[in-house]
């Protein structure tokens, strides 16, 4: 085919200019049409998000690193700052690991009970952000359930690749923390936040935000597993006393050290909530998603 009657490249088809900043909005929109697309097929409109640590690992394996850690330490006729160091990397792994197993069987009983709901038709589906520690704790204990599971990553430079027990027809990675953070909140109906970082208190905040203001009008029942770790990480308490925020707002989250306490206040939660014959209807549409009530204007 000669130049004069060859056919201009199509617009959608050109990836030089889908991957420019002439094109961010169509990404954007994008990242949201797909997800939607994706979850009607799957009949996925409500689910269970854990939020929690990318570093937490199974007990099995970060007793096997302590254990190396020690013989390493007292091998060494004068340990280094390096290995003492590894030493106590390797204890805090080994402490923070209690959280991993918690949450796996957390994530199974739930699905479990999902499962056994009559009519269930995939409700409260267990969903995390597809990563390694808690996320992967979370679709671990979903797949255990013999349950499907959502994975809603993000493309980081550091970031592993996404768990291998989220299920693959729903298994996302994002560009737009943003758009991310969409649907965690959009198809949630409760949260579960185990210790975790920077991106786990992000992530808190925002659902915090949105239900203290009411921009999110729909039920959504927190918990904040792990006090020994938040009673030292926030202090609600202290921002009462400060006056920063209003001496009911500490009661959005319900606090639980035992997997057994989470699972009674979240399944009786959401059988008060979403199960009852006032609202035995789905909480949650996806046609259209802009205009679902309960999500505000």
């Amino acid at each position: 085919m000669t130049r004069k009657t060859q056919r201009p490249q199509k617009a959608y088809r050109n990836l030089d200019f889908l991957g420019g900043p002439e094109a961010r909005i169509l990404r954007m929109i994008a990242e949201y049409l797909e997800p939607a697309s994706r979850f009607r097929r799957f009949e996925v409109e409500d689910t269970i998000v854990f939020f929690g640590s990318a570093r937490a690992m199974p007990s099995e394996k970060a007793a096997a690193a302590l254990e190396k850690a020690r013989a390493a330490l007292e091998a060494a006729r004068r340990p280094t700052a390096d290995l003492r160091e590894a030493h106590e990397s390797a204890t805090r792994a080994a402490a923070m690991s209690r959280y991993y197993e918690a949450a796996t069987v957390l994530s199974r009983k739930l699905t479990q009970w999902s499962k056994e709901l009559a009519n269930h038709n995939r409700r409260f589906i267990i969903c995390s952000g597809a990563g390694a520690g808690i996320m992967e704790a979370a679709n671990r204990g979903a797949s255990q359930a013999a349950g499907i599971s959502v994975g809603l990553g993000i493309s980081l430079p550091k970031e592993p690749m996404i768990n291998p027990f989220v299920s693959r027809e729903l298994a996302f990675e994002f560009h737009y923390f943003f758009m991310r953070k969409f649907w965690f909140a959009y198809l949630a109906k409760a949260l579960v936040i185990f210790p975790g970082g920077f991106g786990t208190l992000d992530e808190l905040f925002e659902i915090l935000t949105l239900v203290q203001t009411r921009k999110s009008q729909k039920p959504m029942p927190i918990v904040l597993f792990g006090s020994e770790y938040w009673d030292e990480v926030l202090h609600f308490d202290a921002m009462v006393r400060w006056g920063t925020i209003s001496p009911p707002d500490p009661g959005l989250v319900h606090r639980c050290d035992e997997v057994e306490c989470a699972f009674e206040f979240l399944t009786s939660e959401l059988e008060r909530h979403y199960l009852t014959p006032r609202r035995s209807r789905r909480g949650t549409t996806l046609t259209p998603l802009l205009a679902h009530p309960e999500l505000g204007k």
